[in-house]
């Protein structure tokens, strides 16, 4: 590997992790550079960097910072297996970005045909959206589905009624140019983020 070694501040500009960060790493012995010049100043060798892309992938992964050094300290540790990590996870990223694209075409379709949109519909985009932004965690996918049951076929149809309304009154509004920030829209909005928050139970976890 080519032999470097980099101030703290040049490797925060070439990375984008800041320098803040890469103090705190070298606080906590998660990230130590291997070196300092005569004036005290960190420096970043080609190895330290490598760790660096291990840290951030592990980061990305899930893994808390104890985690990953306790990771990053196992005598089998494999740099090959973090790549693997990273990219599994990727993945599954891509595969919701798939499903979230697929959703919004439908709803798309169906309001620019004025068709009516099942309340389902919404529910399930609203879940792959928020598991794409921070992915939810098992017992929160469980609320969820916990939530749908609670409320039943009949507030689930009341619901349902309300968003076509809803989404109506919308088309309206945009029909007729109306600004976002008018009160018109903003109490649609607000009334939009109520029925969300019925859903969810006002659990701003899972919202």
């Amino acid at each position: 590997m080519k032999s470097t070694a980099i101030k703290v501040g040049e490797l925060a500009k070439q990375t984008g992790v800041s320098v803040r960060t890469l103090h705190y790493y070298d606080e906590i012995s998660l990230l130590k550079p291997s070196h300092r010049n005569n004036v005290g100043h960190r420096l970043y060798t080609a190895e330290d960097i490598v760790r660096l892309q291990q840290i951030m992938s592990l980061r990305q992964v899930g893994f808390s910072l104890e985690e990953i050094r306790d990771c990053l300290e196992q005598p089998d540790f494999s740099p090959y297996r973090v790549i693997q990590l990273h990219m599994s996870c990727l993945r599954k990223q891509m595969e919701l970005e798939r499903k979230l694209y697929n959703r919004l075409e439908a709803i798309a379709a169906s309001l620019h045909s004025a068709e009516e949109i099942p309340i389902e519909e919404f529910m399930q985009t609203i879940e792959v959206i928020t598991m794409f932004e921070k992915y939810y965690t098992p017992e929160q996918l469980e609320e969820l589905k916990g939530r749908r049951q609670m409320l039943g076929e009949e507030k689930i149809h009341q619901a349902q009624v309300e968003w076509q309304e809803l989404i109506e009154q919308v088309r309206t509004e945009m029909a007729k140019g109306t600004e976002a920030t008018s009160e018109p829209v903003q109490l649609l909005a607000q009334r939009w983020k109520q029925l969300i928050q019925e859903f969810t139970g006002g659990n701003p976890e899972i919202e």
